[in-house]
């Protein structure tokens, strides 16, 4: 069986319009989570990094 996607929440729970400063999911990603199939947790997982990585640093 395939290893569990963990969610890529860091507990830094901090909006700036629909998108999480901590973790880089959007409000609907976040949402959906529980209900998501393994593909696309990963999928999601990864647009998250890109966005954090978009993200200006203060």
């Amino acid at each position: 069986m395939a290893k569990k996607i963990e969610s890529p929440c860091v507990s830094v729970c901090q909006l700036k319009g629909d998108l999480c400063i901590g973790c880089g999911r959007t409000v609907e990603e976040i949402r959906q989570w529980k209900a998501m199939k393994r593909p696309e947790k990963m999928k999601t997982v990864k647009r998250a990094e890109e966005r954090l990585k978009k993200l200006p640093r203060d």
